[in-house]
């Protein structure tokens, strides 16, 4: 019998693999990405202290509005745009970019590319 290949648990043990070596500090913390199908997530991660200091998402109302009728990569790199504002805000200039296991093409690619055009370096 075949059985289907469970892509988000490859998925989960790549980002484990990866998360053996990244770490976030308040100075510089970590930026992951969580992707669903429909929806993509960010969040600005103090792992030191186990914090969440900024986050962005396509279902928070402002974002929402702003990404209507856009593709999904176009909804991507705006919700990049404007956590890196977030971040800005509360004085974060460098990150640490976690992918979460997911390639680095289409949304995640457009993401972190609207965070650099928002100011903020990898």
């Amino acid at each position: 019998m075949i059985t289907r290949i469970d892509k988000n648990a490859d998925r989960q043990r790549r980002h484990a693999r990866v998360r053996k070596h990244i770490s976030g500090t308040a100075e510089r913390p970590r930026l992951s990405v969580y992707r669903s199908s429909k929806n993509i997530y960010v969040q600005f991660i103090d792992d030191v202290n186990g914090v969440t200091l900024a986050s962005c998402s396509t279902l928070e109302k402002s974002v929402k509005a702003e990404v209507a009728g856009k593709k999904k990569t176009e909804a991507a790199k705006i919700v990049g745009k404007i956590a890196a504002e977030r971040a800005k805000e509360k004085g974060i200039a460098t990150v640490v970019f976690d992918r979460g296991g997911y390639n680095y093409t289409g949304r995640i690619r457009s993401l972190a590319d609207g965070a650099r055009e928002a100011g903020l370096e990898f």
